[in-house]
């Protein structure tokens, strides 16, 4: 299962994971300061308007030291997405994060069925995401 947490995002809006149950969430954890996640992150916005509608969701966790340069970020890519604050608490349930990014795909009963570290395929991910979309 993938552990719970509890942030609050850039918006002082609360996350739960466990309240997106009955979703696919695509849990990534990035940084400003890393290339790759800049890279990928667009088109995890676009996945979020191409399959929000079908109980998909998109969480991004910044591990960036301070707000201000991941605001700026999510302003300038124009995310509509929740994006939160990592914290050592999330870093270590989710086995340590070393290196990023690091996404992980949860299924709608809240199970990791694939993590992806570093510059990832992102065709081979979307197929994923598909693939939990038409699961029940």
């Amino acid at each position: 299962m993938a552990p719970n947490f509890v942030l609050r995002d850039l918006h002082h809006q609360r996350i739960e994971l466990r309240a997106y149950r009955g979703k696919v969430v695509l849990l990534n954890f990035w940084a400003t300061w890393c290339g790759p996640c800049l890279i990928e992150i667009p088109q995890f916005a676009e996945w979020q308007k191409r399959y929000g509608a079908q109980h998909f969701q998109v969480l991004g966790i910044s591990l960036d030291d301070a707000q201000t340069p991941v605001q700026a970020e999510e302003q300038r890519l124009k995310l509509d997405y929740p994006i939160a604050m990592g914290d050592e608490k999330v870093e270590a349930a989710y086995g340590g994060i070393f290196g990023l990014p690091i996404t992980f795909l949860i299924d709608r009963e809240g199970r990791v069925r694939a993590k992806y570290q570093g510059a990832s395929d992102l065709r081979v991910m979307e197929r994923e995401v598909e693939l939990l979309l038409r699961a029940q």
